[in-house]
């Protein structure tokens, strides 16, 4: 198998992988999954086919313009001129509003390793 490391977010268990072994990675993307649906999925979906919520669909994010798809952005999101980088995620999702000023998003991801899996999981996702 693959390294790993595991370690314990609000009961539940979480496995981060670091090394390529698909098997560890499948229980990584899980545990994305996870946190995704805890931390993100009261307002974002992460679906090709499903509406987007309170927040844009998720689906395909890594790569995408910011601002860009079906949904109703606010002015400072779409005139970022960001691209979707997985570096661009993280400094977002660590503080939205100092890394766009304006954006509507107000939670933030303080914990790294949440980022981290977080934003794996959304580069899974196309």
């Amino acid at each position: 198998l693959g390294r790993c490391a595991v370690g314990a977010l609000g009961g539940s268990m979480i496995l981060i992988a670091l090394g390529t072994n698909d098997k560890a990675m499948a229980q990584y993307t899980q545990s994305g999954e996870t946190l995704f649906n805890q931390r993100c999925g009261s307002c974002h979906v992460i679906s090709r086919d499903q509406k987007a919520g309170i927040g844009p669909n998720l689906y395909g994010v890594v790569g995408r313009i910011a601002g860009s798809g079906p949904f109703s952005y606010s002015s400072a999101l779409r005139d970022s001129k960001l691209t979707w980088t997985r570096a661009n995620l993280d400094r977002y999702l660590a503080a939205p509003m100092q890394a766009v000023p304006g954006t509507r998003m107000a939670v933030s991801v303080r914990e790294p390793a949440q980022r981290a899996t977080i934003i794996r999981y959304l580069a899974a996702a196309k």
